[in-house]
């Protein structure tokens, strides 16, 4: 599943999509991105984010010129249709009710092979618009793979799609990434403390993706 054995086909439909998707954000919800410097360009990262939408996975893949794997529930995967498209973009089955055992292990596995994953900790999307208390899922794929943690914050996408909208409506996004968390950093660490830190940056991010949703410049900016 690493970037140099997938099929041609995959990596091109890939990178039509997310060129598709760059321009309509960017033209539809005066998208913008921030930190993207702080993305690292080798080896493996879990991204953690707020989750303000369905349109989340989407925001911040397309920040990313590296591809992303992204967690979704298993029972996405029973429309045939939805489910062939969450595989072409490498989606990772998580069975919640039967504890995940078999995505985490994927999602380890895909980490270690030097894959981006895409994770959001609150569990579910935000019903205020505002990061809600990280559940601990995370932690076990965190302490496992080693890889660096980077926090992710979305701001503007919950007034696009709200949780229990049907459509979206027209609304400044932000993405911003901070610093990667390097494993050492978290390796001697309790799980709270871990959660604490994590919550610490990405309402940090947060913050400043609420007072810059209006004032900088529109487009993904480099890095």
């Amino acid at each position: 599943m690493s970037e140099l054995i997938r099929s041609w086909d995959k990596r091109i439909g890939y990178s039509i999509l997310r060129t598709i998707s760059r321009w309509l954000s960017v033209s539809i919800f005066d998208f913008r991105a921030f930190g993207r410097e702080h993305i690292p360009t080798t080896g493996g990262a879990l991204l953690l984010s707020t989750h303000q939408s369905n349109l989340d996975p989407v925001l911040v893949g397309l920040c990313s010129n590296r591809r992303l794997n992204y967690l979704a529930r298993k029972s996405l995967f029973k429309s045939r249709l939805f489910a062939a498209l969450i595989r072409f973009l490498d989606a990772i089955a998580i069975d919640r009710e039967g504890g995940g055992l078999e995505g985490i292990r994927e999602t380890i596995a895909r980490l270690k092979r030097g894959e981006f994953v895409l994770l959001f900790p609150e569990g579910t999307r935000t019903s205020t618009g505002s990061p809600a208390p990280l559940k601990n899922g995370f932690l076990a794929i965190a302490k496992r793979s080693k890889v660096p943690l980077i926090p992710v914050a979305i701001v503007g996408a919950y007034q696009v799609l709200p949780k229990g909208s049907k459509y979206p409506c027209r609304h400044p996004i932000v993405v911003l990434f901070g610093k990667p968390i390097a494993y050492d950093e978290i390796a001697s660490l309790e799980e709270g403390e871990i959660l604490c830190l994590v919550a610490e940056r990405l309402n940090e991010l947060h913050h400043r993706g609420l007072a810059s949703v209006r004032d900088a410049p529109s487009g993904i900016s480099p890095g």
